[in-house]
């Protein structure tokens, strides 16, 4: 089974909805899901302190190899005969620069972008610093241009705002993009927490394990200081770099 199984690997910086589209295509009855796998060798690679670092290295790995190896080609454990997608949900700021990319031609790919003011504000919540690189804008453009020069895909890019203004259509375009059908059962799951969650769901999915599904667009006010600014400006044009690319 595993040789069939198709590979989604979805690529969003922190603080959009990556985990709603986590819980959507959870939902599907022929899908099984993994959450950033690749946060472990992130923490011991940039010797960031996350909140339950230790224990997430501690679950996941430190070395990379290992994990990229079953997220192309080991049939994941929770799969049994129905199950015919792979889907990954991944952090692009986890890609740090000593990680080889040629795993990646493996996998079909997405990107999930949302604006970096929002993104910034929201993160600066939990992390009182950030830079470009910590929100994932460089490294998103970095693997979207590798992806385009290195393997015949054209990776769908969705906008966050899209998905939340039209989930049915908007999804239903992703899956075309992606090659698999649309299931309706995407577009709403039960409340909770999932086996599925990375063990740092306590510290950072409070509001959407109280979700049923996608909540509404509503524009944010813009709160950063001057200095908070200048850092979203600084994502800006990668942001803008791939919205180019952006399915509407």
């Amino acid at each position: 089974m595993s040789d069939s199984l198709i590979r989604i690997a979805m690529w969003s910086g922190p603080r959009n909805i990556s985990t709603a589209m986590l819980r959507a295509w959870e939902n599907r009855p022929d899908t099984v899901v993994v959450d950033e796998p690749l946060y472990g060798p992130y923490l011991a690679t940039t010797g960031k302190r996350h909140a339950a670092y230790e224990t997430i290295m501690q679950v996941q790995g430190t070395d990379w190899r290992p994990i990229v190896k079953a997220l192309t080609e080991a049939k994941p454990a929770d799969a049994d005969a129905g199950t015919q997608i792979f889907y990954q949900k991944h952090m692009s700021h986890h890609l740090t620069d000593d990680i080889e990319l040629d795993f990646v031609g493996q996998l079909r790919h997405g990107f999930l972008l949302r604006h970096p003011n929002e993104v910034l504000a929201s993160y600066l919540r939990k992390h009182p610093r950030a830079t470009p690189a910590d929100l994932g804008y460089p490294q998103q453009v970095r693997l979207y241009q590798w992806l385009r020069e290195h393997t015949d895909q054209h990776p769908p890019v969705m906008l966050a705002k899209d998905i939340l203004q039209d989930p049915k259509n908007m999804l239903s375009k992703l899956c075309a993009a992606l090659g698999v059908p649309f299931d309706e059962a995407m577009l709403s799951w039960p409340k909770g927490y999932r086996e599925s969650d990375g063990v740092w769901a306590e510290h950072w999915y409070n509001r959407v394990i109280e979700s049923t599904g996608f909540a509404p667009y509503r524009p944010k006010e813009n709160t950063l200081s001057h200095e908070e600014q200048a850092i979203a400006d600084a994502c800006l044009p990668y942001y803008e770099q791939l919205a180019e690319w952006a399915m509407r």
